[in-house]
């Protein structure tokens, strides 16, 4: 089966980010590559981004891996408060949801409180102090399928 890991880009904050992120679920990172990582003569990494991220993977649950890098300055900033797609996180439980919704908004904004939602599962969405956009879900009959 095919498996979906997001990946995020960020301007320059990108090891913040992931530290935030892995404050919230846990674990440790998988990966860590820097830009003067992968410096060769013919392409020098300018010191203001040698220590900037290239990559970085911090693993969630048992088969999802959160990626991310910070983009070089050459190549533009993004925009924070674009219209992006929003990354889904499947809780096991309610309290899961709860803990990874007030974890992950913490600094952020939120779109749509965590509550019992009218399709039936329980649901939250938010745009993060970094400008990543997320939904909180557990839905007990899916649940229940696996």
């Amino acid at each position: 089966m095919a498996q979906i890991n997001p990946y995020i880009h960020f301007n320059g904050n990108a090891e913040e980010a992931f530290t935030f992120y892995k404050s919230v679920f846990g674990g440790e990172f998988a990966m860590i590559s820097r830009f003067k990582d992968l410096s060769v003569p013919e392409r020098p990494v300018s010191e203001n981004e040698a220590d900037k991220i290239m990559h970085i993977a911090l693993p969630i649950g048992k088969n999802s891996m959160l990626m991310g890098s910070d983009t070089p300055e050459f190549m533009g900033r993004h925009n924070e408060h674009e219209n992006r797609s929003k990354i889904s996180v499947s809780a096991e439980s309610k309290e899961e949801a709860d803990q990874l919704f007030n974890g992950l908004s913490s600094g952020g904004i939120v779109e749509m409180p965590i509550a019992d939602s009218p399709w039936g599962s329980y649901f939250g969405m938010f745009r993060d102090k970094y400008g990543i956009e997320w939904m909180v879900d557990f839905d007990p009959q899916f649940n229940a399928q696996f």
